[in-house]
């Protein structure tokens, strides 16, 4: 462990947070409480409606607004060039608008160039490609909310900056230039690298632009995560990820409140249940104890089963605290000499972390301000024991088959789960319109993350 603290204060820079460590006794018993009953809310006495007119609000920012003649000239020879950011030129109605500006200012150019703008916008900005197509993502966009396309166009007008102003809605993760100048010096006669370039831009709009000064991104195809802080990556961990089929592990963007050290892992019912766990653990007293479950029998025949911290603990000793409705999270396991295989699509949804001990330290160094020696100390107290942030920190779950690898170089992944086929076939198909934000597949539940 002297080593492990050495390593962790050499290279990342303390916040000073004030330690936010709260040691818990670990949860043992999850039996379902018998359901309250339902308490009607008061309703108060429905008052006399007024009927009064309501205000007319004038949109500050429509979706069709004035153009000059030079702006929209602008915006052709952008819309000429969109090949260069993995787009299609004859996605964004170039005819129509030559036509319009042809024929001068007035209100068939305003409209050709404010449709125009707001299909670039909307692609530079989301992403072209469907919810249909993005198989098992549950990220869901915060940009059209910080960058309406109404206020875009309004502000790309008065400065006359057009390029510049859709320029500025591509991501600022340097790996999507890095695809950008991959595309440049691609053959043309190269379609199948040149659609697999294209298709892994795309995925970098589907994310937020900024992604936070401080997050976690695991991209899973390539079994690896990354910590970046200030834009620089400062550790890489193996992981090893879902198997192929319904435990999967889905893409998502979720937010971690704290580091748990020596985990308890609650055993489905799955296997409670339907393998039988909870009946040997009540009837071998001795072995459950060996095995570090605990078990409890309700009145109703509920049986709950709590496997208790320590080295066989199926979450290992380190477990982030990130509540999310798929029960994912990133995690410890045992079975560490899994991660010197070069497939690590093994697991039953989560990602087991390579090294997670020290992943939890250095992240309740940045987000806790504890002390390395005192991160130490909880890890070996074996003691059931959360250390919550003083500020949520991003996790991304990705799934790019191109990118930067660790070691800064261009590579492409192995499509583990085929999802590049409907991203592919949708680059094939004309642009759709008032694309959903939100998708809406069924969360797939992932029943256990038992070590293999």
């Amino acid at each position: 462990m002297n080593s492990l603290t050495r390593g962790l204060m050499a290279g990342v820079a303390l916040l000073g947070a004030p330690v936010a460590v709260a040691a818990q006794n670990a949860p043992e018993n999850l039996l379902p409480d018998d359901p309250a009953p339902v308490q009607q809310q008061k309703v108060e006495a429905e008052k006399p409606v007024t009927m009064a007119a309501e205000p007319v609000v004038q949109a500050v920012d429509p979706m069709v607004q004035p153009w000059q003649v030079a702006d929209a000239q602008a915006l052709v020879a952008v819309i000429k060039d969109i090949g260069s950011e993995g787009l299609d030129p004859a996605d964004y109605g170039l005819a129509a608008l030559q036509q319009a500006l042809a024929a001068g200012p007035g209100p068939a150019l305003d409209a050709a160039a404010s449709q125009s703008f707001a299909w670039l916008v909307e692609d530079l900005r989301d992403g072209r490609t469907p919810m249909s197509a993005r198989v098992q993502w549950f990220v869901v966009d915060p940009d059209p909310d910080l960058m309406p396309t109404g206020k875009v166009m309004a502000d790309a007008l008065a400065s006359h900056d057009i390029a510049g102003s859709l320029a500025a809605l591509n991501p600022t993760n340097p790996d999507y230039a890095r695809l950008r100048g991959e595309l440049a010096k691609t053959s043309a006669g190269d379609t199948a690298r040149r659609k697999l370039i294209r298709a892994n831009m795309d995925r970098w709009r589907w994310l937020p632009r900024d992604l936070g000064k401080q997050y976690l991104m695991t991209n899973v195809p390539e079994y690896q995560l990354r910590l970046t802080v200030n834009d620089k990556i400062i550790r890489t961990y193996k992981t090893i990820v879902g198997k192929p089929g319904k435990t999967a592990t889905p893409q998502l963007a979720e937010e971690v409140e704290g580091v748990i050290f020596n985990p308890t892992w609650t055993v489905p019912q799955s296997i409670v249940k339907g393998e039988g766990l909870g009946a040997k653990v009540l009837a071998n007293p001795g072995w459950a104890q060996r095995a570090g479950y605990k078990a409890v029998k309700g009145a109703n025949g509920y049986v709950s089963v709590v496997q208790q911290p320590g080295p066989g603990n199926s979450l290992g000793l380190m477990k982030l605290d990130m509540p999310n409705e798929h029960a994912i999270f990133l995690h410890d396991t045992p079975s560490r000499g899994l991660f010197g295989a070069d497939v690590r699509a093994l697991s039953h949804g989560c990602v087991r972390t390579e090294r997670a001990s020290e992943l939890g330290l250095t992240l309740s160094i940045l987000q806790a301000g504890i002390a390395p020696e005192d991160g130490v100390a909880i890890i070996k107290s074996g003691k059931y024991t959360r250390v919550g942030f003083t500020e949520k920190m991003p996790v991304y779950i990705t799934y790019f088959t191109m990118g930067t690898d660790i070691g800064g170089k261009m590579t492409s992944f192995k499509d583990i789960y085929g999802r590049d086929a409907p991203v592919l076939a949708s680059f094939d198909k004309p642009r759709q319109a008032n694309r959903a934000r939100k998708t809406d597949e069924k969360v797939v539940e992932i029943v256990d993350d038992l070590q293999d």
